[in-house]
Order: C-alpha cells, then sequence, then structure tokens
C-alpha cells in the first residue's frame, strides 16, 4: 500500500524551485544590464576616438596642404612678380617638408590597416640592431639641437645580429625616438640603451625625463589613432599611431614591448627582441615547408 505525499514537504520543494527559477532570471537580467552597459560604453569610447581620429586628420592633412598649395601659387606667380632666388629656395623647401609629413602621415595610416587587417609581412634577413640605432639617433641629432634636448646614447658594441626586418626595426626606433624628443621639454634628456639580457633576447630602451603620462593616458597612447591630448590647440602634432604601430612591429617579430610613465617624471619604453638563434613559429614552419618540398622534389627528380 503506497504512502500518500507528505504535503509540507511538496510545498517547499516547490517554494524552493520557484525561488531558484526567480534568482536565476534575476542573474540573468544582471548580466544582461552589465553587457548592456559595457558594449555602451565600450561604443561611446569608438565614437569619440573616431571623432577624434577625423578632427585630428583633418587637422593633419590640411595644414601641410596649404602650405603646398600657398607656397607653390606664390612661386607660379615668378612671371608677375619676381621672387628673389633666396625666397624660391625657402619655398620649395617648406614645400618639401609639408609634403613628407603628408606621405608619412599616410604610411602611418596606411601600416595600421595592414597591420589590424593582417596583411602585414616582414622581410626578415640578419641585422645588426646598433648600426640601426646608430643610423636613427644621427637622423635625430639635428632636431635634437633644434629643440635643446640632450640626446645621449649607451649601445653595448657587442650585439650579436637578429634576423628581422632592418627597414621595421628602424621605423620602430624611429616613432620612439620622435616621441621622446618631442614631449620632452628644453634642456631635458632622451637616452637610447641596448645590450643582451642574460637569457639571450636582445633588449633596447628609449627612455625620457620629459612630461610623461598617467595610467589612463598611457592605455590611450597606445590606442591606434588615440591622442593624450585631442584638442585642436594642443602642443605637439601627430596622428596618435607611432606608439601602436611600434608595438605591433614589435609583436610581429616575435617581441614585446613595455611602456611605463609617470606624470611629469618621463617615459621608458622597452623593447625586447627574440635571441637571435630562436625561429618565430612562422619561420619554422616555413623552414619545416621548405625542406619537405626540396626532399619531395628531389625524389621525383630521381
Amino acid at each position: 500500500m503506497r504512502q500518500a505525499a507528505n504535503p509540507t514537504k511538496a510545498r517547499s520543494t516547490s517554494l524552493i524551485n520557484d525561488y531558484s527559477s526567480l534568482l536565476g532570471e534575476a542573474v540573468l537580467r544582471h548580466r544582461t544590464r552589465t553587457a548592456e552597459h559595457a558594449a555602451r560604453i565600450e561604443a561611446e569610447l569608438a565614437s569619440r576616438v573616431k571623432s577624434e581620429f577625423i578632427a585630428n586628420m583633418s587637422h593633419e592633412l590640411r595644414t601641410p596642404l596649404n602650405t603646398v598649395i600657398g607656397f607653390s601659387k606664390l612661386i607660379s606667380e615668378q612671371e608677375r612678380r619676381r621672387l628673389p632666388d633666396e625666397e624660391i629656395v625657402e619655398y620649395a623647401n617648406l614645400i618639401r617638408d609639408a609634403a613628407s609629413h603628408l606621405l608619412a602621415v599616410i604610411n602611418d595610416i596606411l601600416d595600421i590597416s595592414k597591420i589590424q587587417s593582417g596583411k602585414y609581412t616582414l622581410e626578415k634577413r640578419d641585422v645588426q640592431l646598433d648600426e640601426i640605432l646608430i643610423a636613427c639617433l644621427s637622423s635625430f641629432r639635428l632636431l635634437a639641437q633644434e629643440t635643446r634636448v640632450n640626446l645621449v646614447s649607451s649601445i653595448s658594441p657587442s650585439l650579436p645580429s637578429i634576423r628581422a626586418d632592418g627597414v621595421k626595426l628602424r621605423q620602430i626606433f624611429t616613432n620612439l625616438i620622435s616621441n621622446a624628443i618631442k614631449f620632452t621639454p628644453e634642456s631635458g634628456t632622451v637616452t637610447v640603451e641596448a645590450r643582451q639580457l642574460p637569457d639571450g633576447r636582445i633588449a633596447a630602451m628609449v627612455t625620457d625625463n620629459g612630461i610623461g603620462m598617467t595610467d589612463q593616458e598611457l592605455q590611450v597612447a597606445l590606442t591606434p589613432f588615440g591622442q593624450v591630448d585631442g584638442s585642436r590647440t594642443r602642443w605637439r602634432e601627430g596622428t596618435g599611431l607611432g606608439l601602436p604601430i611600434a608595438k605591433s612591429l614589435v609583436e610581429l617579430h616575435g617581441g614585446e614591448l613595455k611602456v611605463s610613465s609617470k606624470k611629469n617624471k618621463g617615459t621608458e619604453v622597452w623593447v625586447m627582441l627574440p635571441p637571435p638563434e630562436q625561429l618565430s613559429i612562422v619561420e619554422a614552419r616555413d623552414a619545416i615547408l621548405g625542406a619537405t618540398d626540396a626532399a619531395h622534389h628531389s625524389h621525383l627528380v630521381i
């Protein structure tokens, strides 16, 4: 004979199930609201960065274009209003400088677009990092003198050769040194160091005692198109792409870029590149596939 079900126990089980269902719905609603809030903040940030980028690009492109148009127009009026030879040379130099700046802006935009789309390739070969750094330093000596910034170097003479794209390495350090000089006031110092670490990696460091950044400003600076000072009156110009491009190029080499900065104290950028004997995953795969294809081809010929 079956025993009758306990109504109290059944009621308790029903209440527990109802409570669990309500609790689950509450958790789901909370998670949905949190996700919506995060998505809204991300969308607002993306919109703000996009707006600042458009404003910055408008300024960065119009300024050199106006220079090119204005001074070329003056030169074109040579027949009506004779200009002294020294003025023509000065105008031509201004046009060249403006065109070079414009080309640099366009190249930065193309580079970051290729990197983000995964279509950026490196042409690796044996290169000497010390030679690349010395060449970069030489190209900035005049700018450092004009801005009265001390440019100091401490590069180990015994750095081994590494497998890397020499052109892209120079682009990395050109961006880093340019930023350091740009944001260092008069009588400040920019130091470039390079040495081999105990674990075999090659480390290069660009340090300045300039205006520095807060943690939040550093996060913006590492974001493509982000400007720490997005206003039209910012005291230094630029696309906001130098640091993100440098970071991406270092990572494409299998290395790591680290930045530490303190407001009104300065910034320190470390670039760590893989040991000379260490092949990247892509290089190792290509080497294996190349050897396999060669052996297969040799077997077919025989």
